[in-house]
């Protein structure tokens, strides 16, 4: 039967007091939601705070690494001449440059034949070593010779082209048309450059055909047949840095100049600068500072009470755990770094970090310049220590990962908050049931009393017909 029949037959307006009964009931199902919506609330704040301390430990964790301060710019004076890249461990020094013969690799040519795939050119080994060149003494390299095999599979000039690239001799080989009447040459060029890179090339019988035909094309020895002729000598790169003589068997210098690789690319002379990247260092010291702030601010909007808002309070206002992360971070950077030399910087005031009033840090940035400048050694162990694990940097980023870590003091706020919300979600879910059992039994009674009023009344209504009938009779 339907709420609004329900008073009917009783005359009883009993659909109002039914809904006054639903809505007293209700008020258990409101009371769960506010405390979900609290426990709600206080996840989101808890992620807001967990994206500020990441943002932090990020930039914690950049200045606890060890080539940070390492940094160096280089420039060259003459980058046609050279380019120049350095590594973490270049040293600040300037060096005059000059380039006087560049890195190459040997390229042999053989004689022309008037077919490069229909010209069979007998059977015959191969053989490809490496080694140095001069005059005409070759000295074979460490290197263990290639073979290449020569038969009636590929004895073409084209066949022996791809048998010497497959071999992975350390050759390539092609073949160029020189437009005459005997056009095709095989060419092969080391795949290396430097004077260690010169070839010798030997043709010998396999037992399968006559090799004289092949050796006449290819055989190359410096000391004695030369059946191809070199185009491009084997050479080292040839420069002088500061002074002193270098050779290199590539035209990528490393090692020369500490730190610095130096890229050849033409003769002539070039000014090589490394400086110190005291900029990039300054740079993530002020990433830091503005993470922390950032931190700061989104921990005090979280935990704030605003009086002159109906004494509105955020959801972190006295939270415990927003309160031992701020300890433990605070516990950090009251204790000072251990010193190992006089130059040792042991505290963040020594290069200009301090502590205002509200809580966030301030920055004298002329302070960390001339710390950066003058001792880039003790600011690097401030915060890297000299272990390169150590420090503010590494300390504080170990902090606060260790926050979010199994048993971390947010992961378990966050795992007691989202099991809160599943037991009241489960409570929710039993309570809205036995209101509906509740509002059932109610509406059965309900029907129940308009049921018996009706019949009562229809029993007074007979009573009463009989009382007034019998009236008559008496008064008749």
């Amino acid at each position: 039967m339907a709420i609004s029949s329900i008073g009917v037959g009783s005359q009883l307006d009993l659909s109002t007091l039914l809904d006054n009964l639903q809505k007293a009931e209700e008020t258990k199902l409101t009371a769960l939601t506010k405390k979900a919506t609290v426990h709600t609330t206080k996840l989101s704040a808890y992620g807001l705070l967990q994206g500020a301390l990441a943002s932090f430990q990020n930039a914690a964790s950049a200045l606890g690494t060890a080539s940070l301060y390492n940094s160096t710019t280089t420039t060259s004076s003459n980058t046609g001449v050279l380019g120049v890249v350095a590594d973490k461990s270049a040293l600040a020094g300037t060096y005059a440059v000059k380039v006087s013969q560049l890195a190459q690799s040997q390229t042999l040519v053989s004689n022309g034949i008037s077919d490069s795939t229909g010209q069979l050119l007998g059977s015959a080994k191969i053989t490809i070593e490496f080694g140095t060149t001069e005059g005409a003494v070759f000295t074979p390299g460490t290197g263990k010779p290639a073979s290449i095999n020569i038969n009636g599979t590929n004895n073409t000039l084209t066949g022996i082209r791809d048998a010497i690239n497959a071999s992975n001799a350390g050759v390539t080989a092609s073949i160029v048309n020189d437009g005459g009447s005997t056009p095709y040459r095989m060419v092969l060029t080391s795949n290396t450059t430097g004077a260690k890179s010169s070839m010798r090339i030997s043709v010998d019988s396999n037992g399968a055909g006559d090799p004289s035909t092949i050796a006449g094309l290819l055989a190359y020895d410096p000391a004695g047949t030369k059946a191809m002729k070199q185009n491009i000598e084997a050479l080292d790169a040839k420069l002088n840095i500061n002074g002193i003589d270098v050779s290199s068997p590539t035209n990528s210098v490393q090692g020369a100049a500490p730190g610095l690789t130096l890229n050849l690319l033409s003769k002539g002379d070039s000014t090589v600068t490394a400086v110190t990247d005291t900029g990039t260092m300054a740079a993530a010291v002020q990433s830091f500072v503005t993470a922390y702030n950032t931190l700061q601010s989104t921990a005090a909007k979280l935990s704030a009470f605003d009086k002159s808002n109906k004494g509105t309070q955020s959801p972190l206002l006295g939270d415990a755990t927003l309160r031992t992360i701020q300890n433990q971070l605070r516990s950090v950077f009251n204790t000072p770094q251990t010193g190992t030399s006089d130059s040792s910087l042991v505290n963040l005031t020594q290069i200009g970090i301090s502590f205002k009033a509200d809580g966030s840090m301030g920055l004298d940035t002329a302070k960390l310049n001339k710390a950066l400048t003058s001792n880039r050694t003790g600011v690097a162990q401030l915060f890297s220590g000299a272990d390169g694990k150590s420090g503010y940097g590494n300390q504080l980023a170990d902090m606060v990962k260790s926050f979010s870590a199994a048993k971390g003091a947010l992961t378990t706020a966050t795992e007691g908050l989202n099991t809160n919300l599943k037991n009241l979600d489960s409570t929710y879910t039993r309570t809205s049931a036995g209101i509906d059992a509740t509002m059932s039994r109610y509406r059965a009674q309900f029907q129940q009393l308009d049921l018996m009023m009706t019949r009562m009344n229809s029993t007074k209504t007979y009573l009463t017909q009989q009382f007034t009938a019998m009236n008559k009779t008496s008064s008749n």
